[in-house]
């Protein structure tokens, strides 16, 4: 599949090959961006922003409406090859490629609403005779890295605002799952957008990822992925406007007034979904003393329950993980915690991509599977003796992405929001949830910045303030 670059549809001189993570096959192959290749995408783009930004609201808007709705002509398709690349269930993918239309068609919106707010000039001594105002103008070429476990809608997350606030946009899609980034972009330009104002990089992010991020052309950086990557973005960047959505070890808390069976078909829809790679996936099960064994009895049924193989199978639950290695370093975190004196009630093995859905008791404090990110289809369950000490275990992480609880207690659910350290809170729900138009993004070392298209333009713009002089009453 050819790439868009630089005006140009391209097939380049090395190629990437996309496989298929359930059963291997080669599903497509991608050309592999060059230095080259990255520096014709940004002298491109420096002149599509010129463009957009001359362009009104209201056309930025219209592109944008016609692109969701193209998505929606194309989702069997489109999910399709979701599936196929990423190893997601059928179902999910329909799901994405539904959602990713909503964020474009609430990115139309936007783009019509981009203002500023007039000052209160006579709030200051010296205001007297001055009128004031701001302007928001956009930042001008904007990057945006993706990366492989939401291929569609997280570069619409990210493209959707940037045009909509008359931005140029450089995409880097994962390099695993750069189809349906390439779909996307094609939605785009048959949609009306300027060509000069999307760009979609694939290959190594390695290679490509410094060149971009440092280039002082570029003045807005937008990533989502690792915590390790995103720090060295953030190193590479300089002096740019940037936002992280980095990971997490989401902590979902249970009181012992909780309703048990809410509580354990939350953790099976929020720990296992897309095989556990969300980065706010529940992870850490923490419980009180009282309801802890009967809670793991329930989930522990729940999840036998699930079925991993074929994404295509509609009976399908838990498809493949991105990578053979990612299932194994699953594995190797659950075997560290069992060797620790935790317990495996049920799954814990894996065949290639393909890892068993599995819960892990007993864990503890400092267990590599409590304190870093898993992102796998496991959950870690840990006892807590009350409230205090579940609200200590929750916030004792780096993280702080997302976080929820289970209480019918309305002052042991304010006291939780308030002293959690995490930019999503949740009661009476799993961690894993998003409305896509509301702001989402972390606090500590889970990110820097929101998104959320209304959100998302905030960063992807600057303001200027204006004053008047000599006004006469």
């Amino acid at each position: 599949m050819k790439s868009f670059v630089a005006g140009r549809w391209i097939e380049g001189d090395r190629v990437c090959v996309v496989t298929n993570p359930f059963d291997h096959s080669t599903i497509d192959t991608v050309p592999n961006a060059s230095a080259n290749d990255a520096e014709a995408a940004i002298v491109m783009a420096v002149k599509g922003a010129a463009v957009m930004r001359a362009m009104p609201g209201w056309k930025r808007g219209e592109i944008l409406r016609r692109a969701s709705s193209k998505l929606l002509e194309r989702i069997n398709t489109i999910a399709n090859q979701l599936s196929m690349e990423e190893g997601k269930p059928l179902a999910e993918s329909l799901m994405e490629v539904t959602r990713a239309s909503n964020v474009l068609l609430l990115s139309a919106e936007e783009a019509c609403r981009i203002g500023g707010e007039v000052l209160p000039m006579d709030g200051a001594s010296n205001g007297g005779g001055t009128f004031g105002f701001t302007l928001r103008v956009p930042c001008g070429v904007v990057v945006a890295i993706t990366p492989f476990n939401f291929p569609l809608n997280l570069p619409c997350h990210k493209v959707g605002p940037a045009l909509a606030s008359g931005n140029a946009v450089i995409l880097k899609p994962a390099s695993d799952t750069p189809l349906s980034a390439i779909a996307f972009v094609e939605v785009l330009l048959d949609s009306g957008c300027p060509p000069e104002a999307i760009s979609c990089l694939t290959g190594s992010g390695k290679s490509l990822g410094g060149f971009l991020v440092s280039d002082k052309r570029v003045r807005k950086v937008s990533f989502t992925g690792s915590h390790e990557v995103g720090e060295r973005i953030v190193c590479a960047a300089g002096l740019k406007r940037i936002t992280m959505e980095l990971g997490s070890n989401a902590p979902l808390v249970v009181l012992h007034d909780a309703d048990l069976d809410l509580v354990a078909q939350a953790i099976v829809a929020t720990g296992y979904a897309n095989a556990g790679q969300v980065c706010i996936s529940a992870q850490r099960i923490i419980a009180v003393d009282g309801i802890y064994a009967d809670l793991i009895d329930r989930v522990t049924r729940l999840v036998r329950e699930l079925k991993t193989g074929n994404p295509f199978d509609p009976s399908v639950r838990i498809g493949p993980m991105i990578r053979s290695s990612d299932a194994e370093r699953v594995a190797t975190s659950i075997r560290d915690a069992v060797s620790q004196g935790a317990r495996v009630t049920c799954g814990g093995s894996h065949a290639g991509a393909l890892h068993e859905p599995t819960v892990v008791v007993d864990v503890k404090m400092g267990m590599t599977l409590e304190r870093e990110e898993l992102f796998g289809p496991a959950v870690a369950f840990l006892r807590a003796s009350d409230t205090a000490e579940a609200v200590r275990m929750a916030n004792a992480t780096r993280y702080g992405l997302a976080a929820s609880l289970f209480t019918r207690d309305i002052s042991q659910a304010m006291h939780f929001v308030q002293n959690v350290d995490a930019g999503n809170l949740h009661i009476n729900w799993g961690p894993q949830w998003r409305a896509d138009f509301m702001p989402y993004g972390g606090l500590k070392e889970s990110g820097i910045g929101k998104e959320g298209p209304k959100y998302t333009m905030l960063e992807m713009t600057e303001s200027k303030t204006v004053i008047f002089h000599g006004i006469q009453k």
